[in-house]
């Protein structure tokens, strides 16, 4: 299920004693998994702590406690630390965490919308903006809606034909277009002016 290094399991186990006792274990949860903003909490915990439905896994000196609503999207995860000269970095890979991609049989718009979620839009995020499904088309057109600083931004063609539009058209042999159905005049705060 979950597997911890030797050094992460020291690194645990002095974190636990420099808690003077009060602290049984560590408890790890998934924070909004299944979605792009997905990751995972790692917590202190005493028995007052715990509902009694986590699973336990017993490691050197402590237990690592696995929240259970978590427990599918921590399966396969590793968790290690890595000494420094200048401290240690813990790190958690779980590749479960962000949820699964939809498989071949999915609808069109499950697809469409994963790949929104987890590629364009934490992409777009980096400019405060954001693009939604508006419509699908039968022959295969889709049309999005830009939000945001995507929202009247001058770069909006641009990053719809050269990046949203060959993505999205690369990985779903479906779609035959995509179009853009944004009402650019009432973009509030674009992340780049359109020239008059």
């Amino acid at each position: 299920m979950i597997t911890i290094s030797e050094t992460a399991q020291s690194h645990f186990r002095r974190l636990l004693d420099s808690q003077g006792g009060d602290a049984i274990g560590i408890r790890i949860s998934a924070v909004n998994p299944g979605t792009p903003r997905a990751d995972a909490r790692l917590e202190f915990c005493d028995n007052g702590d715990l509902l009694g439905d986590e699973w336990s896994l017993e490691c050197a000196g402590f237990t690592l406690y696995v929240d259970a609503t978590s427990v599918k999207f921590l399966d396969g995860a590793e968790i290690d630390y890595l000494e420094q000269s200048t401290g240690g970095q813990l790190n958690i890979r779980a590749p479960r965490i962000k949820g699964e991609a939809p498989k071949g049989d999915s609808s069109l718009i499950e697809r469409v919308q994963w790949l929104l979620d987890s590629e364009i839009n934490p992409q777009l995020a980096s400019h405060k903006g954001n693009v939604s499904l508006s419509s699908l088309e039968a022959d295969g057109t889709l049309y999005l809606r830009f939000g945001g600083g995507c929202q009247g931004c001058g770069m909006a063609d641009v990053t719809l034909k050269q990046g949203i539009e060959k993505t999205l058209l690369a990985r779903i042999p479906e779609l035959k277009a995509v179009r853009d159905a944004t009402d650019h005049e009432k973009g509030e705060n674009p992340y780049i002016e359109r020239k008059a």
